[in-house]
């Protein structure tokens, strides 16, 4: 019998962002002992990746130049554009095999690091599996960039997110609004819609641009005065900490000759029913950019704690005055943040911020209101769909309102046949409004109607309960509890897994 035959090993050998002498000791050694360097290339026959290893490439390696059939152009080939590189990837990893099976050691030498975005990664997912493979990891075009720029990238608990420039304006924008801090990869043709996309989500004035990091012409500078035409492939929008590189700060009685605000800003924020996962993307910008966080103090505790941000927690029953003291802020050149529960509109604080904002002495000072999950929203979900027809949304405290108003509107609702939902339904002060309410409602809708008894949804202490309107309880209600009280077409059913959801049909029936 014949010996066995050994196969060789492949090497993904990452070089770094340019400069030679940023390639790793290991990646050297690798390429000295490899018997085959391959390396990827447009059609023009130029590859970056050789030319940065190009010192360490002797005359008797053997080089493969896996030649990429297209680029950025389009092509006839009949699976599109993808169908044209899975094609390539194939062929070129049926090429590295063939030296592999000879038993040369191969190795595909990649600019940065070879599984961040790297040509080498289609290689590997294709031949790994069948030879002994090593990946020597290479410093990041992301590492450079943030080394050239001189500013650290995160800090403490900062996000960073990394993001092709590929994605669609509306994804960039979100995600971008959301992080604390970022890099956009690819830029090249993307970048009016990166840049687009800073400009939307707000961060523009923070973006930093870097070309050709650590390679010859190198270029670094402020984003926004970036000539579009000029930006290639091989560079990268970074958004850099923001603890590192606050915004600078106005002092707080410093006000603009002509009266203006040198910069200020109130942002009314809801945080939706519980904590950070009921976010969106530009609440969470809006909290990150906030230099000043007002609001009534549990509220404000959903909100991580970030270095240089000031908090202003107050009672729940001074919103006028939280209202008043944030525009104060904001006259001062302070970006605020007004931070409410659910979403600022409904019940909340974005009525008690416009109020104060329409007086004649604020009304200079500019106001913006982001959309925020509602607690009947967030309840409905947990139960099914039970707003899956008209509904209406009132309130059962009268603090601001007599319950003659109250209760002349749970008549017309329930007289109209809609679905309720039922906001502050009682408090260790208002202990009676439920049952008058369920008194009244009874009037009008049969004892067996659906009632979603949904308390601290999405909090630790969640707790939803689909009851009978007859058997509704108000001991076992609070002003953490939302109540949505179906109408005549509202059903309940139990499914398979034994679980009860409530629904209301969309199609109401002729009468």
């Amino acid at each position: 019998m014949s010996e066995q035959q050994t196969t060789g090993r492949l090497y993904g050998v990452g070089l770094g962002p340019g400069d030679p002498s940023l390639m790793t000791v290991r990646a050297v050694q690798v390429i000295a002992e490899a018997d085959v360097v391959a390396y990827h290339s447009a059609r023009h026959g130029r590859s970056i990746a050789r030319s940065i290893a190009a010192e360490h490439i002797r005359p008797d390696h053997v080089e493969e130049a896996l030649v990429y059939p297209v680029t950025t152009e389009t092509t006839d080939h009949p699976g599109g554009y993808r169908g044209a590189l899975d094609e390539f990837y194939e062929e070129a990893a049926a090429r590295l095999a063939a030296h592999l099976d000879a038993g040369r050691t191969v190795a595909v030498i990649s600019e940065g690091d070879p599984l961040f975005y790297g040509s080498y990664q289609h290689m590997h997912k294709r031949l790994a599996d069948r030879y002994p493979t090593e990946v020597i990891p290479g410093v990041t075009s992301v590492s450079a960039a943030a080394a050239r720029l001189g500013t650290p990238l995160v800090e403490a608990d900062e996000v960073l997110t990394i993001l092709p420039g590929t994605l669609p304006e509306e994804e960039l924008t979100a995600r971008l609004a959301s992080t604390d801090a970022a890099v956009v990869m690819k830029l090249g043709r993307t970048f009016p819609t990166v840049r687009r996309a800073m400009e939307r989500s707000g961060r523009l004035a923070e973006a930093r641009y870097v070309e050709r990091a650590t390679m010859s012409g190198e270029r670094t500078g402020a984003l926004a005065e970036t000539d579009p035409e000029s930006v290639p492939y091989f560079s990268v929008a970074v958004l850099p900490s923001r603890i590192a590189n606050p915004a600078p700060t106005v002092d707080r009685d410093q006000v603009q000759a002509d009266g203006d605000p040198a910069r200020g800003e109130v942002v009314v924020v809801g945080t939706g029913p519980a904590g950070p996962l009921w976010l969106t993307p530009e609440t969470r910008g809006a909290l990150a950019a906030a230099e000043e966080l007002v609001g009534y103090t549990t509220y404000l505790d959903r909100v991580p704690v970030r270095p240089g941000q000031r908090r202003h927690g107050s009672d729940n029953k001074v919103e006028a005055e939280r209202a008043e003291f944030a525009l104060d802020l904001a006259r001062r050149g302070r970006r605020v943040a007004v931070v409410s529960g659910g979403d600022p509109g409904v019940f909340a604080m974005a009525t008690a911020v416009l109020e104060v904002a329409s007086q004649e002495e604020y009304r200079d000072v500019p106001v913006r209101v982001l959309p925020g999950l509602t607690a009947a929203n967030a309840a409905a979900a947990r139960a099914g769909a039970p707003l899956g027809h008209d509904y209406a949304v009132v309130s059962l405290s009268d603090r601001l309102k007599p319950w003659e108003v109250i209760a002349e509107r749970l008549r017309s609702a329930a007289e109209a046949d809609l679905v309720l939902a039922l906001y502050n339904p009682g408090s260790r002060s208002r202990i009676w409004q439920v049952g008058k309410a369920r008194e009244l409602l009874l009037a009008h809708r049969s004892p067996d109607t659906p009632v979603v008894v949904a308390r601290d949804v999405g909090g630790p202490g969640e707790s939803v309960r689909i009851v009978q309107l007859a058997d509704l309880d108000p001991d076992q209600v609070d002003m953490r509890t939302i109540l949505l009280v179906g109408s005549s077409q509202t059903r309940t059913v139990r499914r398979g897994d034994d679980t009860e959801i409530v629904w209301t049909p969309r199609r109401y029936p002729e009468r």
